[in-house]
């Protein structure tokens, strides 16, 4: 029967931590259009801490990193179906000035590019870009702003949880 002495040498095992639905995580992270116009990064400032699952990242920038090990800094091209979505042509809408004064502080001036936010009938908000207006009604985008573009998601895992 062989001894602890007469064992050859295991090396240790090394926990790889990959990032799981439900993972706290460390990490810098940057949202970019194509073109490389910056949206949002962490880089230049503290990282995130954060829990996926938990709607702190949006779904698809969640899907990129389940999976990836701890340290790992990758860059995604996310395509408009991956992000926003594209630009739906049925949520540009007009909206008349008597709800727009319902839906306002009392002698608000609209002014083309005004982001303006509605109550829905269930109570909850929705937010839509003026894009004209006249004496009758005004033209609102309710796409994200986002809708239709290609992303940039760059990542830097800093530690898992």
């Amino acid at each position: 029967m062989p001894t602890l002495s007469d064992s050859k040498s295991v090396p240790p095992v090394v926990n790889s931590l990959e990032v799981l639905p439900s993972s706290y995580l460390t990490l810098h992270y940057r949202l970019a259009s194509k073109d490389g116009n910056e949206i949002i990064s962490t880089f230049k400032e503290n990282p995130a801490t954060l829990q996926l699952g938990m709607g702190q990242l949006a779904p698809y920038l969640e899907a990129c990193l389940i999976g990836l090990p701890e340290g790992t800094r990758r860059t995604f091209a996310l395509p408009p179906e991956q992000a926003y979505g594209p630009r739906n042509p049925d949520l540009i809408q007009y909206v008349s000035r008597a709800t727009l004064q319902e839906n306002s502080a009392m002698d608000a001036d609209y002014v083309v590019g005004d982001l303006v936010e509605f109550t829905a009938p269930a109570g909850g908000r929705f937010a839509g870009i003026l894009r004209s207006i006249d004496d009758e009604a005004g033209l609102f985008d309710f796409n994200h702003p986002l809708a239709g573009q290609e992303l940039v998601f760059e990542v830097h895992i800093i530690g898992i949880l």
